[in-house]
This record gives C-alpha cells, structure tokens and sequence, in this order.
C-alpha cells in the first residue's frame, strides 16, 4: 500500500482500489490524503452480462476485495467497460490490436461505461450501503485514414487504455466530440459522481471552520 496525495483536511481514511496511475492522479485533485491498494480480482465479463452490469460488477468487486484487507477504511472502486454497437472493447495491449480498435471505431460513436463503487467500511454493513453508479460517456472518432492512426499509435502507445487513445493526451486529436455529465469520467474515475457520494457519508471537502 502507498501513501498519497497531502491534503488540507484529515478525513476516514479513504483508499483507492485500483492499480491506475490515471486514477490516481484524478483522485489526488481533490486534495484529501489516500492510500492505494491493488484489488486482485477476475475481471473477466460474465456470460450474457450488459456492458453496464460489466462495469458496475468491477467497481464494486474491486472495493470489496479492498475493504476485506483494510477495515474500517472508505474505499473507492471503479472500472471501465467501452463498447462499439453493444459489444465491449476491451484493451488492446499491443499495436496491431489497438490499430484494428480505432479503425473500426473510426467515423463512429463509442460509449465509456466508467462505474464507481464507494465502500464505506465504517458502516454496521458496509456491503448493503456501498453506493454504485455508472457514468456514461458518449466518444464520437474521427474518420482518420490508417496512416494517422498508426502514427498516433507509435506515438502514445496506449495500448493499456480502452478504446485505444489517451483523451487526456496526444489522444484528443483523433477524437471529435465527448459527451458527458462528468468531465473526468473518461479518463477513469468520474470526480462529480464520486464527490457526491462522499458527501453522503460525510466526507468533507471544504475547511470553513
């Protein structure tokens, strides 16, 4: 477990599942202290399973299987599940797959399923209080030809990433409009989502004292 993030206030320790480092950095922007742990789990989809039901089944298995091992700690999971026509897209992780992804994805709408969990460990019973919620956004690509894609895989090799590009990167230029209610949601962990569920359990953000 690594120590994260300084911060103003001092609140219920709080721990991010997820071995992320895109996460990490988007969760430190809120400036409360955090641990990291890396939930071992099986994220392989289940039969018949809704991308959405994918997504949501992740996040809160990956807080659970945290929680376990650190008691009475807030624990923050997600996942995301990208999918093309209902079908899920998942990381490519080498070249030849992530150039096949965006040229498919070329032209077209892609939906981001980006599921949070938030694991209150100081509940009497921290599984049935658990809050879950699945930000959706909208990724519409470019019609790029196959000499750019290429390029901007050699590039940013972002071949840990689904969907095969890096918004928050060189990724950008080959992406032509994001919808979404949660600007952060893409990139991995939906902040306006998750500062709302914090709030709920009495996660101060403020020092107005």
């Amino acid at each position: 477990m690594t120590s994260s993030a300084t911060a103003q206030i001092a609140p219920q320790r709080l721990v991010l599942a997820s071995s992320s480092a895109y996460r990490k950095e988007l969760l430190s922007r809120l400036q409360l202290p955090f641990d990291v742990a890396v939930p071992d789990i099986d994220e392989t989809p289940a039969a018949g399973e809704t991308p959405s039901a994918t997504a949501l089944r992740l996040a809160r298995e990956k807080a659970a299987a945290v929680a376990a091992k650190v008691p009475g700690c807030i624990v923050i999971g997600s996942d995301q599940v990208a999918t093309l026509d209902d079908e899920q897209i998942g990381k490519p992780g080498d070249h030849a797959n992530a150039l096949a992804q965006l040229q498919k994805m070329r032209g077209r709408q892609v939906v981001f399923h980006t599921a949070l969990c938030v694991w209150d460990g100081r509940a009497a019973d921290p599984a049935a209080g658990a809050q879950v919620e699945d930000v959706q956004t909208v990724v519409t690509f470019r019609d790029l030809p196959d000499a750019e894609l290429d390029a901007y895989l050699r590039i940013e090799q972002p071949y840990d990433c689904a969907g095969s590009a890096k918004n928050e990167g060189l990724g950008i230029a080959i992406l032509e409009r994001i919808d979404s209610s949660d600007p952060t949601a893409l990139t991995g962990l939906p902040l306006i989502a998750l500062t709302g569920m914090l709030r709920k359990i009495g996660v101060s953000f403020f020092n107005t004292k």
